[in-house]
């Protein structure tokens, strides 16, 4: 064994009555306080993978390990202990409070009341309810509360390891992309070794270290970080699944803190209108930006220069396409093609550090 958290040997499945696995030898490892995101068409075994490794459905064949202990050989109750499990429609008990449900786990553990009470009260903190939610009942909380209480439960106990099941499928699109930023807020302060079932490709890009991607019978066909599979697809089956937009998934995957920045056609004020309209054409634009180091107070036509005869500081348009350091090339692009001066200015808070391209853009995701 080496120190991977979850590891699968050739662990196949077959139903009875089937003539077909529904998951065929597969093998991959999951090191610890790793996101593993599995992701493929409907009948690719990523929900039957899923509950092998805690054992709500056995194995035909095969070996799966689960923190250094082989779990076929170890008693179910006793292996769930170490397993946190989040599902779609978030199971919880409908007749219990948030408290109660949250409890569940640590309560059949025997834990004393008080320290179930401190364990509860910190995990709605951690995922980011009220306090004041504790008594109410799941009823009468909204999807993605509810959803956010099934993470709170699947984490009750502290298990080094959480198993979520499409836990983001059923709520709308907005709610979903909140959850899932919430989601990697909260492994960068539990670090959980968690292995995510989705067939939504974008959200496997966006959560996972690494993704899986599963054909039908449970095949995987490649596995690696969101940026190697995007860059390199495996084969035929992984290109198609990932769509025609794989250069564009790719955007969302780079910060732009990353990138390297050009300096823009900035000027100073009272610049010459020769050395003004040097600085557009050197970049085949139309405007120069007016600022000077590490500030970019607005932009202005080359004709509004013609007409003072140098760059003023006077009637500057303010850049409509700032963006922060932290946003990804794919929110830079959105803002170039939303301005009419096609440029995004990068900025960390008011310090402006330089400015990106569509041009840029593309040079990053073809080299």
């Amino acid at each position: 064994m080496n120190d991977a958290m979850i590891r699968l040997e050739h662990v196949s499945k077959t139903f009875p009555g089937s003539a077909t696995d529904a998951v065929s030898d597969l093998s991959f490892e999951v090191p610890e306080g790793e996101i593993l995101v599995l992701v493929g068409p409907s009948g690719c075994g990523k929900t039957t993978t899923l509950k092998m490794i805690n054992r709500i459905i056995e194995p035909s064949s095969g070996v799966i390990w689960v923190a250094g202990v082989n779990a076929i050989e170890t008693q179910p109750h006793e292996l769930r202990r170490q397993i946190g499990y989040v599902i779609q429609q978030t199971g919880l008990f409908p007749h219990r409070t948030i408290a109660q449900n949250i409890a569940t786990v640590p309560k059949l553990l025997g834990w004393e009341r008080p320290r179930i009470s401190a364990r509860v009260e910190e995990l709605i903190d951690l995922v980011g309810l009220d306090s004041d939610m504790a008594n109410r009942y799941p009823g009468e909380l909204s999807g993605g509360q509810q959803q956010r209480v099934g993470v709170a439960r699947g984490l009750a106990a502290d298990p080094p390891v959480l198993l979520m099941d499409e836990p983001f499928g059923a709520v709308d699109p907005i709610v979903r992309t909140r959850l899932q930023l919430e989601l990697l807020d909260l492994q960068a302060r539990v670090r959980k070794t968690i292995v995510f079932v989705t067939h939504d490709i974008d959200e496997a890009i966006q959560l996972g270290d690494r993704v899986a991607i599963l054909n039908v019978g449970g095949v995987l066909e490649q596995i690696g970080t969101p940026e190697d599979i995007l860059r390199v697809p495996a084969n035929d089956f992984v290109a198609e699944f990932l769509g025609t937009d794989r250069g564009l998934k790719r955007l969302s995957l780079i910060k732009i803190h990353t990138v390297d920045l050009d300096p823009g056609p900035v000027v100073a004020p009272g610049t010459s209108l020769e050395e003004a309209r040097a600085a557009a054409a050197r970049y085949d634009v139309d405007w120069v930006g007016v600022g000077s180091p590490g500030r970019l107070d607005g932009w202005l036509h080359l004709a509004e220069v013609e007409s003072a005869g140098q760059v003023t500081a006077a009637d500057l348009r303010p850049f409509r396409s700032r963006i922060n350091t932290s946003a990804t090339l794919k929110e830079a692009l959105d803002a170039i093609i939303s301005t009419r001066a096609k440029v995004a200015a990068v900025f960390d808070g008011d310090h402006y550090l330089g400015m990106l391209t569509a041009e840029r853009i593309s040079a990053e995701i073809t080299q």
